[in-house]
């Protein structure tokens, strides 16, 4: 059974990083497609980066400049950098894996399984 748990999130000032994590358990981390996801109050999901089971990357355009998406293969974990955050990042992030290759990935509804989420508030 895949299992998600994100952390890392909190409350920060405009201008400060922050590394988001997703830890997964109950699948082979190594074939796994994954992603970050946010939803802002009175919004939709968004899909925010996605990587593929060879560790390449793609973003949305709107995040490219100042988030990193990784893999630690070691520890089973999904790891969002985030760099300069705004108050427009506030939102609740989560992860998501899926096997099934990216195509569509920025529709929630491609995802099989997901987190729990992990808030992040960013005050200016």
């Amino acid at each position: 059974q895949v299992q998600l748990v994100e952390s890392g999130g909190g409350s920060v000032q405009a201008g400060e990083s922050l590394t988001l994590s997703c830890e997964g358990s109950g699948f082979d981390f190594s074939i796994y497609w994954m992603a970050w996801f946010r939803k802002a109050p009175g919004k939709g999901r968004v899909g925010l980066a996605i990587i593929d089971h060879n560790g390449d990357a793609s973003y949305d355009d709107s995040v490219k400049d100042r988030f990193t998406i990784s893999k630690d293969y070691a520890k089973n974990t999904l790891l969002l950098q985030i760099d300069s955050l705004k108050p427009d990042d506030t939102a609740t992030y989560y992860c998501a894996a899926d096997t099934f290759g990216g195509t569509g990935w920025r529709d929630p509804g491609s995802w099989g399984d997901w987190g729990q989420g992990t808030q992040v508030t960013v005050s200016s």
